[in-house]
């Protein structure tokens, strides 16, 4: 993992990027010396986000009354 300021990543961005894609660099962004935002490569992004949809509607049927309740609410809402 790699750090650089908001300056410098600014000036350096066709590297971070091509690092990131190349190499799976991850590159911490500091504005100020805090941390601020991060390049990191698509595949560590996509690769969360397949994870959590997979997850999707797995927990149906475990809560019972408390679901319908909420599912009643829901439509009164609309």
């Amino acid at each position: 993992m790699a750090t650089a300021g908001v300056e410098e990543a600014r000036k350096r961005l066709p590297e971070l990027l091509s690092r990131a894609n190349r190499d799976g660099t991850v590159t911490i962004v500091t504005k100020r010396g805090v941390p601020y935002a991060a390049i990191v490569p698509v595949s560590h992004v996509v690769r969360g986000v397949r994870g959590l949809t997979a997850l999707r509607g797995s927990a149906r049927g475990c809560y019972g009354e408390a679901a319908r309740y909420v599912d009643g609410m829901r439509d009164e809402w609309r």
